[in-house]
């Protein structure tokens, strides 16, 4: 195994752990930022996919997408973490959401090739380090069928100095030890390197939060 691969596995270890630890009270430290961002956004992210047949959700945490899956949808909904797959498992029970939940890495996806007609990640990508994130990409090129669309929700750092500052200093450190994640990912630079084609790029919250839709090009390996 490579320097790279080792990094790459300790790194998708480290975050096994994370969420694993804070799975219990997950619901309980994201409470403010869903019920005053997140639930009027996540909407966005399912209306961009539009009505499909077949689904991924990345990242699923503890469901809190599931409200918003496109009616008639078969949803396949992936995490790293076995202890949020639970918690996703019950809330989806709760509101009667059918789903096929799974343990899986995005890195590593255990689906055939051109099996889903989009995937969504919500938060996802700030909690991939730059390096994991051409992977990732190329994972969910590889598993959305040519023509498909990738739909990334994410935060970012504002450009406006007061708001970075704050971003920087204060919510940084905490959301970098509670969700391993970080505001200064390059998953835009990323998107654009890896052979997918913009749609939309669009801020949904001031200037910090941004939609990104993708195009799926990728050809399928003749047989």
């Amino acid at each position: 195994m490579s320097t790279a691969d080792e990094t790459s596995l300790a790194v998708r270890r480290m975050l096994r752990r994370t969420y694993g630890r804070t799975a219990r009270f997950y619901d309980f430290l994201d409470l403010p930022f869903e019920y005053g961002r997140y639930r009027r956004i996540r909407p966005l992210v399912f209306e961009a996919v539009g009505g499909v047949q077949r689904l991924l959700d990345c990242g699923v945490g503890t469901g809190r997408n599931v409200p918003y899956y496109p009616a008639g949808a078969d949803v396949v909904g992936i995490d790293l973490s076995c202890e949020m797959i639970d918690r996703a498992r019950r809330r989806a029970s709760r509101v009667g959401q059918p789903a096929t939940w799974v343990q899986a890495d995005v890195v590593q996806l255990p689906f055939a090739t051109a099996s889903f007609d989009a995937a969504a990640a919500t938060f996802l990508f700030c909690v991939l380090p730059d390096e994991l994130q051409p992977a990732a990409l190329a994972e969910l090129s590889r598993v959305v069928r040519p023509g498909g669309l990738i739909v990334l929700l994410e935060y970012v750092l504002s450009r406006r100095p007061a708001r970075r500052w704050i971003m920087q200093r204060v919510w940084a450190p905490w959301v970098r030890f509670a969700f391993a994640a970080g505001f200064d990912r390059r998953t835009t630079e990323h998107v654009r390197t890896s052979g997918l084609t913009i749609a939309e790029r669009r801020f949904v919250y001031a200037d910090t939060m941004l939609l990104l839709v993708a195009a799926n090009h990728t050809e399928l390996n003749p047989t």
